[in-house]
């Protein structure tokens, strides 16, 4: 069950913003399936590799959308997207997700290609109120982001398979009409065992890639 549940990264963000701040985000979560497999059997070196093309990857998609990496996790990002207005950062944060999917695509192909195993990505997208700052050990600080938000995220792209984003209605209620054309389902609401359940919304694959 999500509870204040922490992002953390080991740098500032871009523009060396330090102060604590609590406000609404749109928060995108993105993580590798399969990637598990390829660490396993590939050599050391070679998986680093082939993560790091992977965060420079989202890197690049977050940052064109005005957004910020929050933290780097196994085989995973959290980035957010926040100081504009809802939709705009909703925009912002469904274009990354959008953009990141599209541009792993051939890179997923080029790993398939060369090592035998497929690789994608699932993508979780919300939007809550969230703390960001500087916290740790004296001479360790970190940036963090912390909230239920973040655990909300979490378990939107553990929701979401291989190739799919899964967005909360609260991202979607920030996209506004907007989200009328993206052809989203409805699916199982989230459960977590206090307060309502979480209506959820998929932009699944008619499809669905073999492994999850």
């Amino acid at each position: 069950m999500p509870g204040m549940t922490a992002a953390v990264s080991g740098r500032a963000p871009a523009g060396g913003r330090m102060l604590a701040e609590r406000g609404p985000a749109v928060l995108l979560q993105a993580e590798l399936r399969n990637f598990t497999r390829l660490s396993e059997v590939l050599d050391p070196e070679r998986v680093l590799q082939l993560a790091s093309a992977f965060f420079t990857l989202a890197a690049a998609s977050v940052k064109a959308q005005n957004g910020e990496i929050c933290s780097v996790q196994n085989d995973g990002v959290v980035a957010a997207f926040r100081g504009a207005r809802p939709a705009q950062c909703a925009a912002s944060g469904l274009a990354a997700a959008q953009a990141l999917l599209r541009d792993f695509a051939p890179m997923g192909e080029r790993w398939q290609a060369d090592f035998g195993l497929p690789a994608a990505l699932a993508i979780g997208l919300h939007c809550g109120e969230t703390l960001f700052g500087m916290a740790g050990p004296k001479g360790g600080e970190q940036y963090v982001a912390f909230g239920h938000s973040i655990g909300i995220a979490e378990r939107l792209v553990h929701r979401a398979r291989a190739g799919e984003i899964v967005l909360s209605a609260d991202a979607v209620k920030a996209l506004g009409p907007a989200a009328a054309d993206l052809g989203a389902k409805a699916l199982p609401p989230l459960e977590f065992g206090r307060g309502p359940a979480l209506p959820i919304y998929g932009i699944v694959l008619e499809t669905r890639l073999d492994f999850t």
